[in-house]
């Protein structure tokens, strides 16, 4: 048998579960893991929320339901860590773990730092919690061409305007989350349009707002943290299992990691401050270096961020999407659990 490969897991966030993963859960997971999703619906219904099996096993895919806060993050929960525990751990050596935006708290639950249970109460909570919030939401523009390389001088630019439009009176706007190619920024109302009148042409797609999300990772989120630090205490964390990088490219070391530290980045900074997802991937691979990345479901649109932020740092000579491609159809290095023929190659057969 030959050796196993060393792997950097990341976890998606918000926007992942879609209409193509409706189902999905109970498919791929649902005689394996049957009595985890018990509990999971359990904890639903303790709180009169629909549950999990409930609204993965609904007749049609709605986005007025599945895409808000408090049905999509344990929805996209339950599919990442049942993926999370499905790895061949034969075939791969988990080195660490990481996530995007909510996909943080999966991957405290990936890494050990809280159980897989309290991983989906800590999700479920923070679904209903990310709606506390002031008036506002996000705004996706890309930075990138079609050849997945930066287009000079326009993340400055971008940065530079936010800077000054979150200075004018009764304007808040900021960066949310850095996802290599694409920038989110997040603000109020009068911020969010100001950025929209105000933004230079960006490449590949017009200036998108995301439908449902709130100026997360910003100031403005601050009843969505102070609700998570009066709900969920400290004693639901203890030291993690496997190293996690944040998002700010900080990594939480086994033995060397304080619980109480960890949640109070967790239900702090992690929800007021920027994500730095693209330098939480960098990180990771230039620390463990890893032989594959595996991107757990739901979906695979994550994929092209951690592509992105590989070609950032020329990672094992990636400098485009050619590039990445070729590497891609070659030997592949991320594996994303959301394809079928990649899910092969990482779930035990």
């Amino acid at each position: 048998m030959s050796a196993r490969k060393t792997a950097l897991v990341v976890a998606p966030g918000r926007g992942t579960y879609g209409k193509g993963e409706l189902g999905s859960i109970a498919r791929l997971h649902g005689a394996r893991f049957g009595e985890l999703i018990a509990n999971f619906d359990a904890q639903r219904r303790e709180r009169g929320q629909p549950t999990v099996t409930e609204l993965d096993g609904a007749d049609r895919f709605s986005v007025a339901t599945h895409m808000r806060g408090d049905v999509a993050a344990p929805l996209i929960y339950t599919a990442t860590i049942l993926d999370f525990l499905s790895i061949d751990r034969e075939a791969f050596d988990i080195a660490a773990v990481a996530g995007n935006s909510m996909g943080w708290y999966s991957a405290l639950a990936c890494g050990g730092a809280v159980s897989v249970e309290d991983g989906f109460r800590i999700s479920n909570a923070m679904g209903l919690n990310s709606q506390t919030h002031g008036p506002g939401g996000q705004i996706l523009l890309q930075i990138v061409g079609d050849d997945w390389r930066p287009m000079p001088g326009l993340r400055e630019k971008l940065l530079g305007l936010a800077a000054d439009i979150g200075s004018r009176p009764g304007h808040a706007l900021a960066l949310s989350i850095d996802l290599a190619g694409m920038l989110v920024f997040a603000g109020n109302e009068e911020g969010l349009a100001a950025l929209l009148a105000e933004a230079p042409p960006t490449p590949g797609r017009d200036p998108l707002r995301l439908a449902g999300h709130g100026p997360f990772h910003t100031p403005l989120m601050f009843g969505s943290a102070d609700k998570a630090k009066a709900e969920l205490p400290a004693v639901l964390f203890g030291p993690p299992a496997l190293p996690m990088v944040d998002g700010r490219g900080h990594i939480w070391r086994r033995f060397a990691s304080d619980p109480a530290d960890v949640w109070d980045y967790t239900f702090g900074h992690q929800i007021l401050a920027p994500y730095d997802f693209a330098l939480s991937v960098q990180v990771a691979v230039k620390e463990f270096a890893p032989d594959a990345i595996i991107l757990p479901g739901p979906g695979e649109t994550l994929g092209g961020a951690i592509a992105q932020a590989l070609i950032g740092i020329e990672w094992q000579g990636l400098t485009s999407k050619a590039d990445f491609a070729a590497r891609q159809a070659a030997d592949p290095v991320l594996l994303s659990m959301g394809r079928a023929d990649q899910r092969a190659l990482v779930v035990a057969g």
